[in-house]
């Protein structure tokens, strides 16, 4: 039996996890696919998502355990990450925003990797992993519906 969806509706998202201080997992996407089904499928509303302001770059999701809330310094990790897979890797202090993935939306017709956010704060860091374990590129495959 099909549930009618053919094999060129399957999907593979590339993400790239990192582990801050033991409990907390950074998500970054490789491509602008990875970016969207990362944003748009893959985060819960509860997580954080950051993208360095104004430039070409990953999207990165911080994932919130249930009851848990990152402090500031993990909020400033998951941020230097985004800065990191940026094109202002190699630059000093960047700007970077960040927002509850729940305030990520993407607009009508947009292309891959496009999104708008709300209630965006905004972390002044240097690029960089810092302490974050880089664990293993993990594959999500999805069914587009």
């Amino acid at each position: 039996m099909t549930n009618g969806k053919t094999s060129s509706n399957i999907k593979e998202t590339r993400l790239i996890e990192y582990t801050l201080e033991g409990q907390w997992k950074v998500l970054v996407g490789r491509t602008e696919k990875d970016n969207d089904t990362l944003s748009l499928k893959v985060a819960k509303a509860n997580d954080w998502w950051f993208h360095v302001r104004g430039m070409p770059g990953s999207h990165v999701v911080l994932k919130v355990p249930a009851g848990e809330d990152p402090g500031r310094d993990i909020l400033k990790m998951a941020a230097s990450i985004a800065a990191y897979y940026s094109k202002v890797r190699t630059g000093g202090v960047v700007a970077v925003s960040c927002t509850r993935a729940r305030y990520v939306t993407k607009p009508r017709g947009a292309k891959p990797g496009t999104v708008q956010i709300r209630k965006e704060s905004v972390l002044k860091v240097r690029p960089g992993l810092g302490e974050a374990l880089k664990e293993y590129t993990i594959t999500h495959t999805n069914l587009s519906s």
